[in-house]
């Protein structure tokens, strides 16, 4: 059964890193579900300090992927239109590859400003606030998951050879 387990942990873990970097994944959210399936296994060393660490950490990045982008932008003077054209271009971005999910979200929040009737010159701001925010987050999400990457991979192999 721990093979199992073990299995799943790092198949959540993989998930949770691949997730770091694609929107339609919940990155922080998987990662810590690896560790969480670690934890149950009879001989884990996995304190319950650091499950609920992590629980908090993995809580507040997905919190943070979710404000950071509307407030930076709205600090930047952005709309709604930009803020929405911001998403459009994520999602459409996904069909254009990483460079996609790179200008996506620029592109949209700058055509967003522009249909909002704001200048080229604040569109530009408020779309590179948001590039910003999207680069940012994502940094923070792929670190945080790397970590938890690199606990489930040692506790893995000390739950089914140490």
């Amino acid at each position: 059964m721990e093979y199992i387990i073990v299995i799943l942990a790092l198949l959540c873990v993989v998930a949770g890193l691949l997730g770091a970097l694609l929107p339609v994944l919940p990155g922080p959210p998987l990662s810590f579900v690896a560790l969480i399936l670690l934890y149950m296994c009879d001989n884990s060393d996995i304190s319950v300090t650091a499950l609920v660490v992590s629980g908090i950490v993995a809580a507040a990045i997905t919190l943070l992927d979710y404000i950071a982008p509307i407030w930076l932008t709205n600090k930047k003077g952005g709309t709604k239109y930009g803020t929405g054209g911001a998403a459009v271009g994520m999602l459409l971005g996904l069909f254009f590859g990483p460079w996609g999910l790179i200008i996506g979200p620029f592109l949209g929040a700058f055509v967003g400003e522009l249909i909002a009737g704001t200048t080229a010159k604040k569109a530009f701001g408020v779309a590179f606030m948001s590039f910003a925010a999207f680069m940012l987050t994502t940094g923070i999400k792929v670190v945080y998951s790397l970590v938890l990457l690199m606990m489930v991979v040692v506790e893995g192999w000390s739950v089914l050879w140490g």
